[in-house]
């Protein structure tokens, strides 16, 4: 039997990770091998699954090698983890994960904020924990994630010529590669196009994924607008969990459902089960009781007649 054929854009699941740090409430480690389960079944086979933090800073993460090892077991899946410095590299690497993501700022004022590093520290950084990945697991793939891409909550406007020249300063370093996020909910379709082409310029084929939040609502058009320019790879989170808690105000991923349904109805191929995807919220919310989730898609159902994966294109 052939396998399947490759999907067109891939959708990289947030949820377990920058969605459960961004809530109150600590979700229990069973219900989070529940939910990434039923995600994975869904067709999802990028997951970000946890943060290597100290849990006294964020105890939503406290038992992420445990959730690494259960994710490790679920077939065709990129296991991925954030790590915010040489010492949560080391902790992720330990544990096996596939893939390490390494968020730092193009904005001075919320690199100080969020990592409490310069924006020249954090290079230096990410230097490191590139020297750390080659000696101990060198086929582990480095992302490095430009946050605060389209403007800061703190400091106002983010040049766009320190956008590029942060991305180009961690591909030096050796990242595999490196994408744009939308941190704080201010971008907008022209200047996602607009910064997206001089990365592609800048960095070329180690271009990343693109990062949208929906806190104005523009998450899907702003995916859409990278989508047109050349990206391939798109972060989203399951219910629109999500936000960056150094970002005041930012909250709102762009929601996974609505996400692959817009691409599947343009005849895309996601790899992703809509119907499956959808049964998956039960999870998220047995496991977050009371808290609020998001999506236009699972509220409206699927139109009559839709039929993922056909070519309406």
């Amino acid at each position: 039997m052939a396998p399947p054929p490759a999907p067109d854009v891939l959708i990289s699941e947030v949820g377990p990770r920058d969605g459960l740090q961004s809530v109150k409430a600590t979700m229990s480690t069973a219900h989070k091998r529940a939910w990434i389960s039923a995600l994975h079944a869904a067709g999802l086979r990028e997951i970000e699954v946890a943060s290597f933090v100290p849990a006294k800073l964020l105890p939503q993460m406290a038992d992420a090698a445990e959730v690494v090892r259960h994710a490790l077991t679920l077939p065709g899946l990129t296991v991925m983890a954030l790590v915010p410095n040489l010492r949560g590299a080391e902790a992720a690497l330990a544990a096996g994960v596939h893939k390490l993501t390494i968020p730092v700022s193009a904005s001075a004022a919320h690199s100080l904020a969020n990592v409490r590093k310069t924006r020249e520290e954090m290079i230096a950084e990410v230097r490191s924990i590139v020297a750390l990945r080659n000696e101990r697991a060198p086929q582990v793939h480095i992302e490095a994630g430009i946050s605060t891409a389209f403007g800061c909550t703190i400091q106002g406007p983010v040049p766009e010529d320190e956008v590029v020249w942060m991305a180009e300063q961690v591909v030096a370093a050796g990242v595999d590669e490196s994408g744009l996020s939308d941190t704080t909910g201010m971008a907008n379709p022209a200047q996602v196009r607009r910064l997206f082409k001089r990365l592609f310029a800048a960095i070329g084929s180690k271009t990343g994924a693109a990062h949208m939040h929906n806190t104005r609502g523009l998450g899907l058009a702003n995916c859409l607008a990278a989508w047109d320019v050349g990206v391939r790879t798109f972060d989203s989170s399951q219910g629109g969990l999500g936000g960056c808690p150094y970002a005041p105000g930012a909250s709102g991923n762009v929601v996974t459902e609505d996400l692959v349904f817009m691409f599947e109805a343009m005849g895309l191929r996601t790899g992703v089960d809509i119907g499956k995807l959808i049964e998956a919220r039960a999870a998220l919310k047995v496991g977050l009781p009371g808290e609020p989730v998001y999506g236009m898609t699972p509220e409206a159902g699927l139109p009559v007649g839709f039929s993922q994966g056909a070519a309406h294109v």
